[in-house]
């Protein structure tokens, strides 16, 4: 996006969770999986898992453990920190702590 004086607006992470809520584990995974116009049974299997399980971590109803969100994003050609970060301010959330998690790697 820019403004007539070809001056760019910064649009990321912060100005999307300001617009749309707080990023989610389950958003990040179907959000990549409509980007690459792919049923939830070709990713599941891509991902080496249920499309049961697939379903559930989108809706929110699991999160993965730290070193599977790796793996994901690794097998998905993601940022593996990036992946981790969201999982664990999702797990931080679910206890009610409202912390950013910035991970280096």
């Amino acid at each position: 996006m820019t403004t007539g004086k070809n001056k760019k607006n910064k649009y990321g992470l912060k100005e999307l969770e300001k617009e749309f809520g707080s990023l989610t584990f389950g958003r990040l995974l179907e959000s990549h999986r409509l980007a690459e116009e792919i049923s939830q049974t070709e990713m599941a299997n891509k991902l080496k898992m249920s499309r049961q399980k697939l379903n559930d971590f989108e809706h929110g109803r699991r999160f993965p453990s730290l070193g599977a969100a790796a793996e994901m994003a690794e097998t998905l050609g993601e940022h593996a920190a990036t992946w981790v970060s969201v999982v664990i301010e999702e797990m931080l959330r679910a206890d009610n702590l409202d912390y950013k998690v910035t991970l280096a790697g």
